[in-house]
């Protein structure tokens, strides 16, 4: 009975990790191929692509609206302030690990990650 019990736990310790990593790797996803393809265009900047890039993975991302219940207008205006706080410290403490060559996803990951756990906290 213990056994079945561990076993239990280890999977459900499992299936949450998977769900987190391709959380985390739909937004490093995200943001490296946006920024590729926003810089192709000679007429854009590392700061215009990084902000686009930003605005685009954060707000299109599926992760805020799990944590956050939509049974009503409140939860909507928390989620909705949660990804405005994460938007607000990506600009700030991340958009500038990229470079014109190398959009660094996995950092930018990691620091929107953080912004996240940091936003995760006030709201």
């Amino acid at each position: 009975m213990e056994s079945m019990k561990l076993r239990a736990i280890v999977l459900a310790l499992m299936v949450l990790g998977m769900f987190a990593e391709q959380s985390s790797a739909a937004f490093s996803d995200c943001y490296t191929r946006c920024f590729i393809f926003c810089m192709i265009d000679p007429s854009q900047t590392v700061c215009k692509c990084t902000t686009k890039c930003l605005k685009q993975c954060i707000f299109n991302s599926d992760s805020d609206s799990e944590s956050v219940s939509t049974n009503s207008v409140h939860s909507e205006t928390d989620s909705s302030n949660l990804k405005f706080c994460k938007l607000g410290c990506a600009f700030s403490n991340c958009s500038t690990l990229s470079k014109k060559h190398q959009p660094n996803g996995e950092k930018m990951d990691d620091c929107v990650g953080s912004c996240s756990r940091n936003c995760t906290k006030s709201y």
